[in-house]
């Protein structure tokens, strides 16, 4: 018996069959014990017989007793007798001694008792014994009634039931860790109980997410750097020949630089977006003057938009404060603003603003561009997208800086969004603000 279902379930029934027969058992035995509490139901029959016995036979003589004894065989087919305090029956002069010796020596309980079921009892001045002798039923569970029966049913059911319940959990989580383990990643339990069984499931689907992450990051990474790597190196070998053919030294060694410098950039900027997906653990909390961070990166980022020609302009109305990682939380924005001035058209300025509304700081961030198509916008924060792959690379982008900004906003339980604004595109960043 290999199942926890089956194992449960036997368990529970022969634990209530144990209960119910046992318990239905001893009531049985209890009922007839006369001799130990006078409260049972058949301890006040027989004290209430004794007594008119007693009573018919002082006054009425045997006479009197025999109809009495009669009218008790009449009612209830048993046999009552009525006997001194040495065991002679009054009524019929016989020997019952035997039976106060068997009254007296009282076993604790006879469970497979021979012969008829006999109560005794005997007066409080000890003149009299009385014995009421009831036909000994058939063998067997003569001491179950329907009732027992019916309820040993519904409670069948009902261990049937919970048996279901105790072990359905643990099914569902063997087969999600059997999908996992032959590499479906995506698989989750998404157990609702709030017992240990829904903690289990909810541990392994941490557990699980955990998993997928780290591993979609290594996929992703190595697909990435094996994409993004084959130009820049391609044009960094062609240079070198160039340089040892003799050509333009100078020339040369230039290109070779900036091809080096776009590497060590990409590299860089690899492995910060794969830290910030696989090891959320290890992100900094603590207090962030967001007003103060973006007004830093505006004043640094000024040099820059004045090489394209285009100015920035920031607007804030009141503090806000935020919890977080610092630096993850500046690289983001910044990646953010950086964008906007590498496609903001000359002589147009790229607007930045701060406000808070419901508990949220809202951080948008818009220039006078082009725009993106409408299909683009979904996939705008994906690592390594170009809208136009030949603009991207010419103006020094690789693909990077959306997806930086949105996986940081997302750790830090915020949401990033992109949208054409007519002209130029609007990004916009929300992050829970921390309450005064």
């Amino acid at each position: 018996m290999n199942s926890l279902f089956a194992k449960i379930l036997l368990w529970f029934w022969c634990t209530l069959a144990i209960t119910v027969v046992g318990s239905a058992f001893i009531s049985a035995l209890s009922y007839n014990r006369v001799d130990s509490d006078r409260r049972a139901p058949g301890a006040r029959l027989v004290e209430f017989q004794l007594t008119q016995a007693r009573a018919a036979y002082e006054i009425g003589g045997r006479a009197a007793l025999e109809r009495f004894l009669g009218t008790v065989s009449g009612i209830y087919d048993a046999l009552g007798i009525l006997t001194d305090e040495n065991g002679r029956d009054l009524l019929t002069g016989q020997d019952r001694s035997e039976l106060i010796r068997r009254a007296r020596r009282r076993p604790p309980y006879e469970f497979f008792p021979a012969g008829n079921a006999i109560m005794a009892r005997a007066a409080d001045d000890g003149k009299y014994w009385y014995f009421f002798i009831v036909p000994r039923l058939p063998r067997g569970l003569w001491f179950l009634q329907p009732e027992h029966l019916f309820m040993l049913l519904a409670a069948v059911l009902l261990c049937y039931w919970l048996a279901y319940h105790l072990s359905q959990p643990v099914r569902q989580l063997q087969k999600a860790v059997e999908r996992f383990g032959s590499g479906d990643l995506s698989i989750r339990v998404g157990s609702k109980r709030r017992d240990e069984l829904g903690q289990l499931a909810r541990t392994f689907d941490r557990m699980a997410g955990r998993i997928e992450t780290l591993l979609t990051a290594e996929r992703r990474l190595l697909l990435d750097i094996s994409h993004e790597l084959r130009s820049p190196l391609a044009r960094l070998g062609v240079a070198v020949e160039l340089a040892r053919s003799g050509g333009d030294v100078g020339t040369n060694l230039n290109r070779i630089q900036r091809e080096s410098d776009r590497l060590n950039a990409l590299v860089g900027q690899l492995l910060q977006v794969t830290r910030a997906e696989g090891d959320p653990s290890q992100l900094r909390h603590e207090p962030v003057r967001v007003d103060e961070m973006v007004q830093q990166l505006v004043d640094d980022s000024s040099i820059e938009a004045a090489a394209h020609g285009c100015e920035l302009k920031y607007e804030q109305t009141q503090p806000t404060t935020v919890e977080g990682d610092p630096e993850l939380l500046r690289r983001a924005v910044e990646n953010v603003i950086r964008n906007a001035i590498r496609y903001a058209p000359p002589e147009t300025a790229v607007e930045v603003r701060l406000a808070r509304n419901d508990g949220k700081v809202l951080l948008d961030v818009r220039d006078r561009g082009p725009g993106v198509p409408e299909e683009a916008l979904p996939r705008l924060f994906d690592p390594f997208y170009r809208v136009e792959p030949d603009r991207s690379r010419s103006s020094g982008g690789i693909g990077l800086g959306l997806s930086i900004a949105r996986r940081a906003i997302e750790l830090h339980k915020g949401a990033i969004r992109a949208r054409n604004a007519q002209p130029g595109l609007e990004v916009e960043m929300e992050l829970p603000a921390v309450q005064r």
